[in-house]
């Protein structure tokens, strides 16, 4: 395939009609035997980023992926547009293992996925050096340094392959990457001289909501009422709370399953392929589900408890809208999630460790707490500068009401004082409320001048002013001696009336925000009837192919047709993610579909 051009092999093959930002560059890159780091959102675009020079070099090109899911996504997603691609880990029976390989010596494959461990090998490096090599691909390179949220030690040693293949050009691929991280992934896996695209990390489809956490399952029940027959991912912090959160998903009627590393493997493949052949629609996992999953039309991401850095959350949130129509990314954010956290990270052997990572927790509070246009704040967060605000998170479309917080802030301030700076928030919430617990009461806080005088208020409202207060400097958390709040310098001209403050009334309700109504495909609205016909339609053949849907064609492709009603193969092969494989093969099923819906 090596005298097509890059352009009839990105249409023909996957159906695509021009490159996305870089994507050409870095192909060409490849192509010419250089060297490459790409830094690219999820949903960008990076596999065409190797998989088409790939076709266009002699010999296989081995891409290494962190997960078998991934590999077998992918895998299926290239077979389905006529590659040749292959996955080779320990999921494959010893027959199958030996087909792969008999495939990979007689050079029948374009593609070969494989896992770190497994590549290198002395048996399969052995292997691989007689063999042609088109190119290495390092997926989810950032595993490779300490500084990345997903650091995995298997992977600093394929920085072996630059000294034992030289020649043979090598791309490293990631989503998420501080500068830390670059330079970490560029000295480990021998990419010095590598050209780097920075494709940026905006995801402008996604829009985000914070909601400061008080009932979070309601909170989360009200959300999904927007969400219905739509796929979607729900990440708590532990195995119990995922496991309660699908029990109460499943009874209230949403077709929800639990996932987290404490089920057997068979459940979790289980569940894992459920959700991918969409007959579930919502996983509520911890962090152990998601990583390389590549579902295309996952249209919401909920974070019920607090992720541990921004890392995490981007790559998360990233999750959804991978085929760049319209989704939602809600955090709740709870004060006592910010304490736990922060307990464990202190638990910690290695101090260097713990810096870091206290670091990047500090940093999630930070976005949570702000108010300003938060993608800016997660842009920044990456070095990355939106010149305006976004227009498509909670505090662009409903920027928050402010209020004279200076009383409110001396009650709290005092009361932290009053109590001895010896007190958790907890505390100093009951007492300005006037609670009658137990230890209220054998403490004789109930004495204190502050007792109750802040009785009109909720505890949430409360816990959100001390919040501020502390992100804005004027109390600390001394994590190191049970999380309790002791005053600042910055405390004493507020205390004293010499100031004033102003701050932000919390958000606990998910507010009615503008709409976006349906993804507009071009200058087209698409037909909602005619989408989920030929939702239904692909259905249909993904289960007689054995393969997600998604894997058929996109929902951003389905849209496409529900716009534009192609009723032959010119005007279907026009259609953005329809190539000439998939033409022949399933072009006649959408096409009937959509001349049946015309006629009805």
């Amino acid at each position: 395939m090596s005298t097509l051009s890059t352009a009839k092999t990105l249409l023909d093959v996957f159906g695509y009609h021009e490159f996305r930002p870089q994507q050409q560059e870095i192909v060409d890159t490849l192509i010419a035997g250089q060297d490459a780091f790409v830094l690219m959102p999820t949903g960008g675009g990076k596999s065409l980023c190797y998989q088409i020079p790939a076709l266009h070099r002699d010999g296989v090109a081995i891409i290494v992926s962190p997960l078998i899911s991934l590999m077998k996504d992918q895998v299926d997603a290239l077979v389905a547009n006529g590659v040749r691609a292959a996955f080779y880990n320990s999921s494959l029976k010893a027959e199958e293992s030996r087909q792969v390989l008999a495939q990979l010596h007689d050079g029948e494959l374009d593609l070969l996925y494989v896992a770190p461990e497994r590549l290198l090998s002395e048996g399969f490096l052995e292997r691989i050096k007689t063999l042609p090599l088109a190119l290495f691909a390092i997926d989810e390179a950032h595993c490779v340094s300490q500084w990345g949220h997903d650091f995995r030690p298997e992977y600093v040693k394929l920085g072996r392959l630059r000294k034992l293949f030289p020649e043979v050009p090598m791309i490293g691929l990631t989503a998420t990457a501080d500068p830390q991280t670059r330079g970490d992934i560029l000295e480990r896996l021998g990419l010095k001289q590598a050209q780097c695209f920075i494709a940026g990390f905006d995801r402008p489809n996604i829009r985000y909501i914070m909601l400061e956490k008080l009932k979070p399952f309601d909170q989360l029940q009200t959300f999904l009422e927007d969400h219905r027959q739509e796929a979607g991912i729900v990440y708590a912090l532990s195995r119990k709370r995922v496991e309660q959160i699908a029990d109460r998903l499943s009874a209230a009627g949403h077709r929800a399953r639990a996932y987290h590393a404490g089920l057997a493997d068979k459940e979790r493949k289980k569940v894992q392929e459920a959700f991918l052949r969409d007959d579930i629609e919502i996983v509520v996992a911890t962090v152990a589900f998601g990583m390389g999953i590549d579902k295309s039309n996952v249209r919401f991401v909920v974070h019920y408890d607090l992720p541990k850095n921004i890392e995490s959350y981007y790559q998360e949130t990233g999750r959804s809208g991978r085929d760049g129509m319209p989704a939602e990314a809600l955090l709740l954010f709870g004060y006592g999630d910010i304490v736990i956290s922060r307990g464990l990270i202190e638990k910690g052997g290695n101090p260097e460790q713990k810096r870091i990572e206290l670091h990047k927790l500090q940093a999630m509070v930070g976005y949570g707490e702000a108010q300003t246009c938060r993608r800016r704040v997660l842009l920044g967060y990456f070095g990355e500068r939106l010149e305006k605000d976004c227009g498509n998170c909670d505090v662009c479309l409903n920027p928050p009401e402010t209020y004279d917080a200076t009383i409110d802030a001396q009650k709290a301030l005092s009361c932290v004082f009053r109590v001895g700076q010896r007190f958790g928030a907890g505390h100093v919430v009951d007492v300005l409320r006037g609670a009658q617990t137990q230890r209220i009461l054998d403490l004789k806080h109930d004495q204190l001048s502050t007792y109750g005088i802040g009785a009109e208020k909720v505890a949430e409202a409360w816990n959100s002013l001390i919040r501020q207060l502390i992100h804005r400097g004027y109390l600390v958390q001394d994590v190191a001696s049970y999380s309790v709040l002791k005053l600042t310098e910055a405390a004493r001209p507020l205390l004293r009336g010499e100031q004033s403050l102003v701050l932000a009334k919390p958000r606990i309700r998910v507010k009615t925000l503008q709409k976006k109504g349906r993804p507009q495909i071009g200058d087209f609205d698409y037909d909602d009837d005619l989408f989920d016909a030929l939702r239904k339609c692909r259905k249909l053949l993904a289960d007689a192919e054995g393969v997600p849907p998604f894997v058929i064609f996109g929902d951003a492709t389905l849209a496409e047709m529900a716009a534009k009603m192609p009723t032959d193969e010119a005007a279907m092969m026009a259609i953005s993610g329809v190539g000439k494989h998939k033409l022949r093969k399933f072009g006649s099923e959408f096409i009937n579909e959509i001349i049946s819906y015309m006629c009805r």
